[in-house]
């Protein structure tokens, strides 16, 4: 797809994209903060999970999402996945954007969350839970230490988290087995950590576990109002941007599964009913 084939539109919704579900917390916390736009959400639920696959793969799934919003005229688009943030992004906004389409905007989470650790931190050592991927990727100690050289990052991979959430068994006893093995092991290898980020979106709604077997003195980083926040930030400081957002409270919702699977998913982290439509990439 060259620039002269995307859609010429003035105006569309922002575009938030994640490989499967958990991208929805980035949403709604998106949608609280700014409800006066529109949001077309894509999730590229038939070929999740993203987190245990090669870069390369991330990155190929990843672009062809991104140009898919790029042709449904979204002019800003937010990575809400860490696995695609930590594998795809620098990419495509390296070598795609500038020949693709240049006035166009592709964003992560892992930037804003970055941003916000060095106020966090007294002991300057972070603990990061994320899939096998973000924690191989090595992406959040590099941005962190580009920021605040000084902070000691430690990575956990959670492989089973996702699969928890994802089948509805983040508040069962399994839960409490693999939340406790992981933080455990993570606080073994570093117990001076007093901030913990939470390197995937679908890990708040292990919240209640993770508080449960976390130091009481440990502050725990989740990435949906940070993220929120940075792009209200960045609207304002690029209006240029800002008037290619339309304003019409919308959301929608597009999937690459079926529809009915997505939305029965999909409620796990939205409280409200949604409608979404299949698509083909």
């Amino acid at each position: 797809m060259s620039q002269t084939e995307l859609s010429h539109k003035g105006i569309g919704p922002i575009g938030v994209f994640d490989s499967g579900y958990g991208g929805l917390t980035i949403l709604n916390a998106i949608r609280q903060r700014l409800p006066q736009y529109d949001y077309l959400y894509l999730g590229d639920n038939a070929r999740t999970p993203y987190g245990t696959r090669s870069f390369e793969v991330v990155y190929h799934y990843t672009l062809e999402c991104v140009k898919k919003l790029f042709e449904l005229d979204c002019h800003l688009v937010i990575l809400a996945c860490n696995t695609a943030s930590a594998k795809a992004l620098r990419s495509i906004q390296q070598r795609d954007l500038p020949g693709l389409a240049p006035n166009r905007r592709v964003l992560g989470v892992i930037r804003p969350t970055v941003e916000a650790i060095g106020s966090l931190t007294e002991t300057r050592h972070v603990g990061l839970v994320g899939t096998t991927g973000t924690i191989q990727s090595q992406s959040y100690p590099l941005e962190i230490a580009k920021l605040f050289p000084d902070i000691v990052v430690t990575g956990e991979a959670c492989p089973m988290w996702v699969p928890l959430v994802e089948n509805g068994e983040y508040d069962s006893d399994g839960a409490d087995y693999f939340v406790k093995k992981n933080l455990d092991h993570l606080f073994s290898v570093d117990p001076a950590i007093d901030t913990l980020i939470l390197g995937c979106t679908h890990y708040p709604l292990l919240v209640n576990k993770i508080q449960k077997y976390l130091p009481k003195h440990v502050a725990l980083v989740i990435q949906g109002d940070i993220v929120a926040d940075s792009l209200a930030d960045y609207l304002s400081r690029h209006p240029e941007m800002e008037q290619k957002c339309s304003q019409g409270g919308k959301c929608r919702f597009l999937t690459t599964e079926a529809e009915e699977k997505f939305a029965a998913s999909a409620s796990v982290f939205m409280a409200e009913n949604i409608n979404a439509r299949q698509i083909q990439l």
